[in-house]
């Protein structure tokens, strides 16, 4: 690899950090608002014009809080663990393609940190690790409820990423390829003068799966049981505070942003665009409509109940993957015939 690529990199590894960070901030932002607005609330309104300061108040804040060690907690695991979470939330969205390529000063550059033949697998074997992360914070805390946490996070993961992963192999069949770009090109053009060829229109199925089980995957409410503070007190980061805190808070934005570019890219076309020239507004576009339905089941729907929130993922979601997997196959095999 030639210094240039590697300057390259390292220079696009920095922008993107930069870029995540920003935008998880700001997400912070947009949801406390957008919640506010559902249930008949101002939200943040204080820190700058219309609150636009604000997450740079909080940022300021987590930063002087007292950062609190338990004192039989196993010191350099409850460290590590936050760590973990937020490294593998950055790495997970190195492969994913914002848009084609732009030219800076005569060199064209791809809009993607990087391109490799298994794209996706890349990205679900990374994101699955930041369980990781949970369970040793929980543990490392020396505190049952953060324990309990971060068990129910291992469970709740591992069992929604079965029936995740398997909901992307129906479109994996019908690309043929694991490469992110590919999917998104193929992804180009219409069937009709205004259906454009997303994968969305020919698996919705496996649209819908993935996002009920992104949710599960992300420990979001109604599935955000790992953190329940009914009775988990706040779950796996409960002993955790000042930047540590952070590392988990940021983590867990970053991977909402992750899964909505992964659906935004394998079902709705990537920065392809409708009827008009594709691009970077059409994939930002796409990706915040994602994340405005996160932050409306938030507002809307409450909390289920464990063992409720397995079972629909072992009996329901698991067994519909499976059912769209097969049907996908048989329709692929008979076409080719």
């Amino acid at each position: 690899m030639s210094l240039i690529s590697i300057i390259g990199s390292v220079v696009g590894a920095i922008v993107m950090i930069f870029a995540l960070a920003t935008a998880m901030a700001y997400m912070t932002l947009i949801e406390r608002k957008v919640v506010g607005r559902i249930q008949v609330r101002f939200g943040p309104n204080r820190v700058g014009p219309f609150g636009f300061f604000q997450p740079l108040a909080d940022v300021i804040k987590l930063i002087l809080k007292e950062d609190i060690v338990p004192a039989q907690a196993d010191r350099p695991v409850f460290t590590l663990a936050p760590m973990i979470s937020l490294v593998v939330a950055f790495a997970a969205f190195a492969v994913i393609p914002i848009g084609s390529q732009i030219s800076i000063f005569g060199w064209n550059v791809p809009m993607r940190l990087a391109d490799v033949n298994v794209g996706i697998l890349y990205v679900f074997a990374v994101s699955e690790l930041g369980v990781y992360g949970i369970v040793l914070g929980g543990w490392a805390s020396n505190n049952k409820y953060s324990l309990l946490g971060g068990v129910r996070s291992s469970a709740q993961i591992i069992s929604y990423a079965l029936a995740m992963g398997i909901s992307i192999v129906g479109v994996l069949i019908i690309t043929g390829s694991l490469s992110m770009d590919a999917i998104v090109r193929h992804q180009s053009g219409f069937w009709i003068s205004y259906i454009p060829r997303w994968n969305i229109f020919v698996q919705p199925l496996a649209f819908v799966i993935y996002v009920l089980a992104a949710i599960a995957e992300v420990n979001r409410a109604p599935f955000d049981l790992p953190e329940a503070e009914q009775e988990l007190v706040a779950g796996y980061h409960t002993e955790y505070s000042s930047m540590r805190f952070a590392m988990y808070f940021m983590a867990e934005y970053i991977n909402m942003i992750t899964v909505s570019a992964v659906a935004a890219t394998v079902f709705l076309g990537g920065w392809n665009g409708w009827n008009i020239a594709g691009g970077l507004p059409w994939f930002l576009l796409k990706v915040a409509a994602y994340m405005y339905f996160f932050i409306w089941l938030r507002a809307t729907l409450p909390r289920l109940r464990y063992d409720r929130l397995m079972k629909f993922g072992w009996y329901a979601l698991l067994p519909l993957a499976l059912l769209n997997l097969a049907v996908t196959a048989i329709v692929v095999v008979v076409g080719n015939v």
